[in-house]
């Protein structure tokens, strides 16, 4: 059976950042433009009055301090709330696609790699902005490669399962290298209206490079050396949006038709799930969590990476053992953690071990064991 190693990854970041502050604005003038219209149903009881965001809230709360996406105007926009991102024709690239080949020829770079030498596609995301034909086929076709591709949805834990698919299809032989790429618009699926979520995502794009480990020349070489999938059904993160919803007239335009989730429920089910699955992979891997030099987890909330970690170490984790990047890229789901582990690990020696993590709806969570060859 051939080990596999991840020998590149990439990012693209979006053109536009969107502050705490600038958030804030456009969030209170809606709120203060609903409050004034509905005035008499709120005295009347009729209507709940909407309470306003702040930048002390945001961070408290999240950790997060801004966000890239794909468009600005439009979210910012007290009236309409939605970035302003227009269906391309079906002669065009997709968002998507452009997104993904973007983070995939960053990945192929740096493994020193070409299409050529890539037999699979898996674009593993939150949300596909369509049903069929595949992204990961598209993007397959636009970067020259001669194989198969496929989509894959496991929410924020998409690219750690898209890591096992990978790794079960350079093991078995099916392929020699496997780009896994998580093109995340959270922009278009996050309810910017509703105060406990509407700073909580952002836009990203990573991309990963999987490939044989003696074939692998990349001087970025980590080994996989534990994996482990888990999953428990759990309604306290959702989306709604499919295609049925066009069969219920009664739903059309409903909230829960974007990101709605049942926060406290999340920190307080997901951290020891979390907490467990990282031990027990490491354990199984035949190491101790004192042996992990670096956790790069899924980057959704800060307040929970610093539980989880402290579960683990029984300390606080030093800021380079589990460092942060969504202070500045917000959740970007399955993005999140592979962002932290593209941005945070050239400084790590050989023979270090590491452990990539992703946790959210589903419940879904992926660990990685990897070591720094």
């Amino acid at each position: 059976m051939n080990n596999v190693v991840i020998s590149g990854t990439g990012l693209y970041t979006p053109p536009f950042s969107i502050s705490n502050e600038e958030l804030i604005v456009c969030f209170n003038s809606y709120v203060q433009q609903f409050n004034t219209e509905h005035a008499a149903a709120i005295v009347a009881g009729e209507v709940v009055a909407l309470e306003e965001s702040s930048v002390g809230f945001i961070e408290k709360a999240s950790g997060i301090k801004s966000r890239y996406v794909v468009e600005k105007t439009g979210v910012l926009d007290p009236n309409r709330m939605v970035p302003h991102i227009p269906e391309r024709s079906d002669d065009e690239p997709s968002i998507m696609c452009d997104m993904a080949v973007a983070a995939a020829q960053q990945a192929l770079a740096r493994a020193g790699r070409t299409a050529s030498d890539v037999d699979a596609v898996i674009v593993a995301c939150s949300n596909m902005q369509r049903a069929y034909p595949a992204i990961a086929v598209e993007v397959q076709t636009a970067l020259g490669i001669d194989g198969y591709g496929y989509d894959m949805n496991v929410a924020c834990s998409s690219a750690t399962f898209g890591i096992q698919a990978a790794v079960s299809a350079i093991q078995s032989g099916q392929a020699r290298a496997v780009l896994v790429i998580n093109p995340e618009i959270t922009s278009g699926h996050l309810n910017w209206r509703d105060r406990d979520s509407h700073f909580i995502f952002g836009d990203a794009c990573t991309a990963i490079l999987l490939e044989r480990a003696d074939s692998a020349t990349s001087k970025h070489r980590f080994e996989i050396v534990g994996l482990k999938l888990k999953t428990q059904f759990s309604n306290n993160i959702r989306n709604n949006f499919g295609f049925l919803n066009r069969a219920d007239e009664s739903g059309i335009g409903k909230p829960d038709k974007l990101f709605k989730q049942q926060g406290r429920k999340v920190f307080k089910e997901v951290c020891p799930m979390a907490a467990a699955t990282i031990t027990d992979t490491v354990q199984k891997a035949d190491l101790t969590i004192e042996q992990i030099n670096r956790f790069w987890l899924h980057q959704a909330n800060l307040n929970m990476n610093l539980l989880i970690t402290r579960m683990m170490l029984g300390r606080d984790a030093a800021p380079e053992e589990s460092p942060t990047i969504l202070d500045t890229y917000a959740n970007t789901s399955s993005a999140g953690s592979i962002i932290a582990f593209h941005t945070h690990q050239d400084d790590l020696p050989a023979g270090a071990h590491g452990v990539i993590c992703s946790f959210g709806a589903g419940y879904s969570i992926g660990c990685v064991v990897v070591k720094k060859l």
